[in-house]
Parts: C-alpha cells; structure tokens; sequence
C-alpha cells in the first residue's frame, strides 16, 4: 500500500497597492510611536518630561500642538492612501514620505555622540526603510490602458 503526499501551494492572493501603502504608514507609525514610548526609559526623560520640558523644548500648548500637528500627517496618511482617488493617492504619497525623510533623520541628530545614539539610529534606520518601501509602492503604482 503506498502514501501518496500531495503538497499544495498557498493561494498567495495580491495585495492593492492602497492596502500596502495604508500598512506601510500603520508600519511606520507603530515604530515612530514605539520608539518614542521607548526612549521614556533613558534615564532623565521622566524627570524633564515632569519638569516640563522635552529635548529642548517647554513642554506648552503650542509645543503640543505642533507635536500633534506633524504626526496627524502619517497618521492620516492611512486614510488617505485608501480613500483619495489613485492619481491623488499616489502623488501624496510620493511626496508626503519624501519630506518624512529630513524628518524622521532630524530626530535621530540630537542623539548622535550621546549614549543612547544607536538606539536612536536603529529608530530611524527602520523607520527609513518603511518610508522606501512607501515611495517604491506609490511610484510603481500599476497603470491601466483606457
């Protein structure tokens, strides 16, 4: 009596580009909001943070509102890859995670030289590839003849 093994494949269904766009910035949020709650342990954060103060920042309201300010737009950006139109989603896209680029290096140079500097870069390293995996997926964005 002989066994037969029969393997199958999984049905690897594709992706929208809208759908990998949408993970893209959940992926890049997820690491911007970790590292931030992150680096709450280095020591001293706590006490500047209860001093009122952040990096070199008075922790006010306008601080708080232009905080939340930049990041409402990767945030909205989820919605936004899903929701505008194809042409419209792809072009805030590209431009959108182009400027996060300068943006998300900027956080990572207050840290260069201090102790906790690698931990910093590895923020940014990821957070970088998730914005290149980003401007790949909206600039190769497929086309259909009309």
């Amino acid at each position: 009596m002989s066994t037969r093994h029969h393997t199958t494949m999984l049905d690897d269904q594709p992706l929208s580009v809208r759908a990998k766009l949408a993970a893209g910035w959940t992926s890049f949020m997820l690491l911007y909001i970790y590292v931030d709650i992150l680096a709450f342990y280095k020591p001293g954060v706590v006490d500047d943070i209860l001093a009122g103060k952040v990096w070199e920042f008075d922790i006010t309201q306008t601080w708080a509102i232009t905080a939340l300010s930049l990041l409402a737009i990767p945030i909205l950006m989820v919605v936004l890859s899903t929701t505008l139109p194809a042409r419209a989603s792809r072009i805030t896209n590209l431009i959108v995670a182009s400027i996060q680029v300068p943006f998300a290096a900027f956080n990572a140079v207050g840290e260069l030289g201090e102790p906790w500097m690698y931990f910093y870069l590895l923020g940014v390293a990821l957070e970088l590839i998730v914005l290149a995996i980003i401007v790949r997926n909206a600039w190769a964005w497929p086309r259909t003849v009309r």
